[in-house]
């Protein structure tokens, strides 16, 4: 037996009956490629490890998936009778869809952050609409840590939000992307470099230069442009770009590190343990997700081929974000 849209299945406690600091973190049970049975045994193993989740999907699905874990009476869920199509751009991500609900839980404070692997431009669409963008924010951006040369991490921002930005959002992104490195890897004065194809001042496309003109008057320590080769170095703590470029990036990353460790495995000159450990660090399910930024709620959007381990991944992320108040207004 289930409830109208947005309400908890039968059996279940209000997840509003929480106290703000134990909101928990709200799951699109029907978001992702291995959807239902991969997100459910994610949050289940999440909610194992200590995060409080709350599941939103059709509820006779996901109640059935949570007995398989035998944890039907640990992880609460709310009803939610449509799915959003994984080619979905936004626009068609009606009000009783998984993902909609879970947004609204977001911005009504029932939930304290949102993790789905759903069509990412969904997301970020049913995100703005519902929970809103902070402050004095143009477009929200997706921010991923990818771990570098230089031993810690740098900031890829916009990772695939804003395929095609003004110069300003650019500079927005730069902005976010700072307070992301501030708030998660702990840099007290993060260095930010444009990505653009020549690191002299001037190299680039219209966008670029323009951003270029833009950085350096943003409270922000502005170290100039970087190129491709550089993003894995650790030159600086936070890369800008647009949407589209950054995506692109991200994606030739995951798969040149497949290639190259393939190769490496072939000829012998390492062996299993060194490779996988190697892997691990550009695993989808080490980071998780890539976060929204830019919102007034916390979201965290897996990739859609996620499975358990990265489901779980993301709601600790997403549970640590919350944490750290990230959605905080931009100057």
């Amino acid at each position: 037996m289930t409830g109208p849209p947005g309400e908890p299945a039968a059996g279940e406690e209000p997840a509003a009956s929480l106290s703000p600091a134990s909101r928990p973190v709200v799951v699109d049970a029907m978001g992702g490629d291995h959807a239902p049975a991969e997100v459910v045994a994610g949050a289940v193993l999440a909610r194992r490890r200590g995060v409080p989740v709350l599941l939103v999907g059709r509820a006779t699905e996901v109640l059935r998936e949570l007995a398989r874990h035998g944890a039907a009476g640990d992880v609460g869920v709310v009803h939610a009778p449509d799915v959003v199509p994984m080619d979905e751009r936004g626009a068609g991500a009606g009000t009783a869809s998984s993902l909609a609900v879970g947004c609204d839980l977001v911005r009504r404070g029932v939930g304290g952050a949102l993790v789905s692997a759903g069509s990412t431009g969904a997301v970020v669409t049913c995100a703005v609409r519902a929970i809103g963008r902070a402050e004095g924010v143009l477009r929200p951006a997706l921010a991923v840590a990818l771990p570098t040369l230089a031993g810690g991490a740098s900031v890829l921002v916009d990772a695939g939000a804003t395929a095609d930005p003004t110069p300003e959002m650019v500079g927005q992104f730069a902005l976010l992307g700072s307070s992301y490195a501030r708030a998660v890897l702990g840099v007290a004065d993060p260095r930010v470099g444009l990505l653009s194809i020549g690191s002299e001042p001037g190299k680039g496309n219209r966008l670029s230069r323009r951003a270029a003109e833009i950085l350096p008057g943003l409270p922000l320590r502005f170290h100039g442009n970087v190129e491709g080769d550089d993003v894995l170095t650790g030159a600086v703590d936070v890369i800008a770009t647009d949407g589209f470029t950054g995506n692109v990036v991200l994606k030739n990353i995951e798969g040149c590190v497949r290639t190259a460790l393939a190769m490496v495995a072939r000829t012998g000159l390492a062996g299993p343990a060194a490779l996988d450990e190697v892997a691990s660090r550009y695993d989808p399910r080490t980071h998780g997700g890539a976060a929204l930024l830019g919102l007034r709620g916390t979201v965290v959007v897996a990739h859609g081929s996620s499975g358990a381990a990265t489901i779980a991944r993301a709601c600790e992320v997403a549970h640590h974000l919350a944490r750290e108040r990230l959605s905080e207004p931009v100057p």
